[in-house]
């Protein structure tokens, strides 16, 4: 009988310590960038997958709010990023895309020591500077597409942790040459993180 209660007390205490935790969760991630690279043939004719998007590692800021300890919403961010696109092997030029992404999430183990955690959400990606074929070439100025996300938080103390994880993202373009469009780009990139976070 002492001994339940003894756990009883221990888990009312663990509970209304995590409950006293603040939802915000602030996360600095190094992010490397994989696109998927598949396109249509150029034009309609020759090979598929001919026009490639560069690698890619940057910076990536992320805020995520705890709604409950398991259920949490996080907003992505980072600022333009230059890609190089190559067209059979040969450069013709580059583009900037800012792809904030906001994804809701499911944590496994709240307070534990290691917390997985899976998300999905939605990707806007606003293309910006396209620079193709010496100014022939244009790209679409928006995407819009599904992101998923798997990761793990180890927590080192009440407020720091070290995160992994990795994301998919749908991003999407047509390739227009002469206000036609010539191909359409899945650049769909993995993303794999490596960070700190901070929880308030």
């Amino acid at each position: 009988m002492l001994k339940s209660l003894v756990v009883a007390l221990i888990a009312v205490a663990s509970s209304q310590a995590l409950a006293q935790e603040s939802p915000w969760l602030l996360r600095a991630r190094v992010v490397h960038i994989e696109p998927d690279n598949q396109s249509s043939p150029v034009g309609g004719v020759g090979a598929a997958d001919t026009i490639k998007v560069s690698n890619k590692t940057i910076p990536e800021l992320d805020i995520t709010y705890f709604f409950t300890p398991h259920f949490a919403a996080e907003l992505i961010l980072t600022y333009p990023q230059k890609h190089r696109v190559t067209l059979d092997g040969a450069d013709i030029g580059s583009f900037k895309h800012l792809p904030p992404t906001l994804n809701a999430q499911y944590h496994f183990a709240p307070g534990a020591t290691i917390n997985p955690y899976v998300g999905v959400g939605l990707n806007y990606t606003r293309i910006s500077s396209v620079k193709l074929l010496n100014g022939a070439g244009d790209l679409e100025n928006d995407s819009v597409g599904l992101s998923l996300q798997a990761g793990v938080d180890f927590r080192l103390d009440e407020h720091w942790s070290i995160n992994a994880d990795i994301k998919r993202v749908n991003i999407r373009s047509d390739v227009i040459v002469g206000g036609a469009n010539v191909s359409h780009v899945k650049v769909d990139p993995v993303l794999f993180g490596l960070g700190v976070g901070y929880r308030f």
